[in-house]
């Protein structure tokens, strides 16, 4: 093959790559919204660690903890964009943003956290895999206020079609019809 070939077959090995880890990354917010521990879990090598501003833990750890936590939220929905990925090899840094929203009830009723931040992961590939070896989340920004969600009046009341927890939301549906 020559050098032209060579390129190319490098690009495309990248490209694959790339689309790998972003798929991962992606994976990783259905897994946080739904409470979907398995999805959630196979986003992180078991030996992976995770560090959201509290301390360094084990990912899989992490993972349970909060998914054990966010089941008590009303509703959230992360958001990732800007997604910076350098890949070395089996290795590859990535930087992506995030805006996560958050429904909560609280003493004085429904709360409404919108917090802006930033993943930063280290990802192996293992044999064809991609998955987040250690993660750090870095807060940049974040809101807080009384929720004005409108589910059952106005003209959001027809709207029958919502998210729900893991395996209550359609996407289960969704993902095993053939």
């Amino acid at each position: 093959m020559g050098q032209d070939s060579d390129i190319i077959a490098a690009d495309v090995i990248e490209m694959i790559a790339r689309v790998k880890i972003a798929d991962t990354l992606t994976r990783y917010s259905r897994g946080i919204d739904r409470c979907d521990i398995d999805t959630l879990l196979d986003v992180f090598w078991s030996d992976g660690t995770c560090d959201y501003g509290s301390g360094v833990s084990n990912a899989h750890d992490w993972a349970r903890a909060t998914v054990a936590a966010l089941k008590n939220m009303l509703r959230t929905q992360h958001a990732t964009s800007n997604m910076a990925i350098d890949i070395d090899g089996d290795k590859a840094r990535a930087e992506t943003y995030c805006q996560a929203y958050h429904e909560v009830e609280g003493p004085n009723g429904r709360t409404e956290m919108v917090v802006g931040g930033r993943y930063l992961d280290r990802l192996q590939r293992r044999g064809s895999i991609w998955k987040i070896f250690s993660r750090v989340y870095v807060m940049d920004w974040n809101r807080n206020i009384p929720s004005t969600c409108e589910w059952d009046t106005g003209i959001y009341a027809n709207l029958k079609n919502r998210g729900a927890r893991w395996p209550d939301d359609l996407l289960k549906g969704f993902l095993e019809a053939n």
